[in-house]
């Protein structure tokens, strides 16, 4: 049976690629204190018209999602996150477990991001929180 061709521009992003994505942005834009540097990460990692869901809401654009990751080193400026095994990638999605609390201590609340991206950027990203999640 003959399989259908795929166009250039329908092959996936390399695996190494997502993995740099979702791991760089758990770092250098949720854990970053800096808004200079979080920003510059923003606009390194993820597309102009991206969203973010997360519990209280979908958050579009990136000015929108640096004011968000703001707040939220605002309120925990001493938590790190910290990945919680190897992602899963399939395709131009993947999946990353990841723990948030005070660095040396157990995390105060657990979580995964999901990414979906798009020429090798976020596009997407989607929050599950577990357990203490706020």
């Amino acid at each position: 049976m003959n399989q259908p061709a795929v166009s250039r521009a329908e092959l996936p992003m390399s695996s190494a690629r997502m993995k740099e994505l979702l791991e760089r942005n758990l770092r250098e834009v949720f854990g970053e204190n800096d808004p200079d540097r979080r920003r510059a990460a923003l606009n390194e990692l993820w597309t102009e018209d991206c969203t973010l869901h997360v519990p209280p809401g979908v958050i579009r654009g990136r000015e929108a999602i640096d004011a968000f990751a703001g707040q939220l080193r605002i309120a925990h400026p001493d938590f790190v996150y910290t990945p919680l095994g190897e992602p899963q990638i399939l395709h131009d999605a993947g999946r990353l477990a990841w723990g948030s609390g005070p660095v040396g201590e157990p995390p105060r609340y657990t979580g995964w991001d999901v990414v979906i991206a798009s020429n090798g950027r976020i596009a997407t990203l989607i929050v599950f929180l577990d357990g203490n999640g706020e």
